[in-house]
């Protein structure tokens, strides 16, 4: 039996196609989610955006901070982050005092108050060290213009329902003065992916000049944010809205629906429920279980032999990293599904790698075209010379086997080639607690 022929049919009696979506009909699908979201908050028509398009009220400031320190706070999908980050007069910045610990709601349900004086307690370290705090809050919450951010819902497996609809900076600048702080002088608010996109501002440098910058994170979530130039219609009848001129908008474009789902998708439910229908096709939180429910159906169907059937229906759980591990060294035998295939035979191998690598394959395509929407919406980049700068971050980019080329390759094609536009994919460490900390300066 061929096993390329075998996993596409298998792959087809299930609903799911390995080499979709086709990715300029994904773009098209986004950049209606974004203009509708943009226009309106609305969900009375049937086919609506699923996006919140949220503004930010920030830009990307003229240049760097300098002779200035601030606290950052990162509030990852799995980790909370805290350090103190300081630019010299020449605007060269430094990062101290780190400290990386849980994220608060990963272990069980919290209540509001136990959430903010767990965070109260992971910033002792840096008590009064700075006068500002810059808070990276990679969930969904609404910007204000003071900088302050109201909590939309918490997602990535965060339970703590209590804090829906808090105001973030408030409540932690009261949980720090009931430790004995100084009241903060401000607490600035900043999604992920602005951060990314404000880190990006600063790779402009020995000659280079972009025409404009896009966030883009893909690790336990995905989420993309750029620059819009346009009137945004959903606040320009606000007093801060009118005429406010181009700013950072966050799309949540994880929460687009108009892809199609496979029976894995539907069944991925059961295991981790998400308002995110996009997220949950491609973030790296999902791909190890989708991966799962695909290999277990893939044994009730006969595909592998008995053995290696048997030993993949009892798999308890797979993640990201056990997949990694496995495309990294298909032979190896001390890996979870190296020992598994290891018991079969070379159909088998290739069998698993083929099911598991078309999730990563499906990604890349999400991923390139979730960027690709967020570039072409900005509308810039028609000039070689000045191309979008496209700061990328997130574990699952950066380090998933093959994903990132495969984006690459899609973005050229889609953007470039087919399009005319010129973009540029810059990656840097630390890029969110840097982009936090200039949000926090601005």
């Amino acid at each position: 039996m061929n096993a390329h022929n075998a996993v596409n049919a298998f792959f087809g009696k299930h609903g799911f196609a390995p080499s979709t979506p086709d990715i300029s009909s994904a773009v098209s699908a986004l950049l209606f989610d974004m203009e509708e979201g943009l226009a309106s908050s609305s969900t009375d028509k049937k086919l609506h955006s699923s996006m919140p398009m949220i503004p930010t009220w920030t830009k990307p400031p003229a240049s760097v901070p300098k002779n200035a320190s601030i606290i950052v706070i990162d509030a990852g999908g799995t980790n909370f982050r805290s350090s103190l980050v300081t630019f010299d007069k020449d605007g060269n910045p430094s990062i101290s005092d780190m400290q990386k610990t849980s994220m608060p709601g990963t272990d069980r349900e919290y209540s509001k108050d136990e959430f903010f004086d767990k965070i109260a307690d992971n910033l002792a370290h840096l008590k009064n060290k700075a006068s500002r705090i810059a808070f990276c809050f990679s969930y969904a919450f609404t910007a204000l213009p003071g900088g302050d951010g109201q909590v939309i819902e918490m997602s990535k497996g965060v339970r703590a329902p209590e804090v829906h609809g808090c105001l973030l900076g408030e409540n932690l600048s009261n949980a720090l003065v009931a430790k004995g702080w100084k009241k903060p002088e401000k607490i600035v608010l900043v999604n992920d992916t602005s951060a990314a996109l404000l880190a990006g501002a600063s790779a402009a440098v020995n000659g280079k000049l972009y025409d404009s910058y896009v966030g883009f994170i893909l690790g336990t979530g995905m989420n993309a944010a750029y620059i819009e130039s346009e009137e945004i219609l959903k606040i320009a009848n606000t007093k801060e809205g009118a005429g406010f001129g181009p700013q950072i908008v966050v799309c949540e474009s994880g929460k687009s629906d108009k892809m199609a789902f496979s029976e894995f998708d539907e069944k991925i439910l059961k295991i981790i429920n998400t308002p995110a229908p996009y997220e949950r096709m491609c973030s790296g939180v999902f791909l190890g279980p989708l991966g799962q429910i695909a290999l277990k159906a893939a044994a009730d169907d006969g595909i592998f032999s008995p053995e290696v059937a048997t030993k993949l229906k009892a798999l308890d759980n797979l993640e990201l990293k056990d997949m990694d591990m496995f495309f990294y060294g298909p032979y190896r035998t001390d890996t979870k599904l190296g020992a598994i295939v290891s018991c079969g035979n070379e159909f088998d191998r290739e069998a698993v790698y083929r099911i598991l690598d078309s999730f990563v394959e499906r990604s890349a395509r999400l991923a390139a075209a979730n960027i690709s929407a967020a570039v072409i919406k900005c509308g810039k980049g028609f000039n070689p010379a000045r191309p979008v700068c496209v700061l990328c971050e997130g574990t699952t980019f950066l380090k998933t086997h093959n994903l990132r080329d495969r984006v690459i390759g899609y973005l050229n094609t889609e953007l470039t080639v087919n399009r005319g536009i010129w973009y540029e994919i810059v990656t840097m460490d630390n890029a969110v607690t840097l982009g936090t900390a200039v949000a926090g300066l601005i």
